[in-house]
């Protein structure tokens, strides 16, 4: 199945989701709720081994982020739903989640990776959470990155905003591989494998085990970050001078309220 932002197939027992939005793969609310319509396929497919997110090959970025111009109070309530339903759509299919990066996982890029339970990163991948930048943060990294990578470094890339290179991420626990660009497509089929020789069934409750102990804190503590986002942080003046600033492509003039 092929739609506008997105490819979408189930092929022996996996579901692959390639971002198809060039150049960067920027989610805009139409392409999240694409991403969404797909993960809602998976949902009935008791078979289904894993679940892939990757990106097509005439992009440049796995994902460069949601869309800024969509940040703004007219539409930033269902972006942040659009969003925040694909994560909830992962932990509800309880599938192993694979993404194969090439190129930089920016911002909801990024928060997507650290979703994911096996990241094959290519060696020119990137990643980071430049949100700070537009005077916002990432509700999902604020939560999930701390528990991957760590607290310092976490709250190091959020506050910060700075991105690290493949090698990092792997030292950091953020991705389990990293391999040459033209190894990515073999690693990941080498994984798969694996995962098809497994019962669906036990994989779904192992993920649902793994989960316990953080994903079900997740989904109430999504729901708190949502509404610290939503009704106070865009009630400020500094994170609509982020989004303006970003948008009119000049330096912001924060007032720091």
């Amino acid at each position: 199945m092929t739609k506008e932002h997105i490819k979408f197939r189930i092929d022996d027992r996996v579901a692959r989701i390639t971002f198809a939005r060039p150049p960067l793969n920027v989610f805009n609310i139409a392409m999240m709720r694409e991403i969404g319509d797909a993960l809602s396929e998976c949902l009935p497919q008791r078979d289904l081994a894993a679940i892939v997110f990757d990106a097509a090959p005439e992009t440049r970025a796995f994902s460069a982020g949601v869309a800024v111009e969509e940040h703004v109070a007219e539409t930033i309530f269902q972006m942040l739903d659009s969003f925040h339903s694909v994560f909830r759509l992962l932990v509800q299919i309880s599938r192993p989640v694979i993404a194969v990066v090439d190129g930089p996982a920016l911002g909801g890029g990024c928060e997507l990776v650290a979703a994911c339970d096996l990241v094959i990163a290519g060696e020119r991948a990137r990643f980071g959470q430049p949100e700070i930048k537009l005077g916002v943060f990432p509700p999902v990294a604020a939560i999930l990155l701390p528990r991957i990578i760590g607290e310092k470094r976490a709250r190091e890339l959020i506050m910060l905003g700075d991105m690290i290179d493949a090698a990092e991420a792997l030292r950091l626990g953020l991705v389990n591989y990293v391999v040459p660009v033209a190894e990515l497509e073999p690693k990941l089929q080498s994984v798969l494998a694996k995962l098809r020789d497994l019962s669906a069934s036990s994989l779904a409750m192992t993920r649902a085990a793994l989960d316990l102990g953080s994903q079900i804190s997740f989904q109430s503590t999504l729901t708190e970050v949502e509404n610290l986002y939503l009704h106070e942080l865009m009630k400020t003046e500094d994170a609509h001078e982020g989004v303006r600033s970003f948008i009119e492509k000049r330096k912001p003039e924060w007032r720091h309220r």
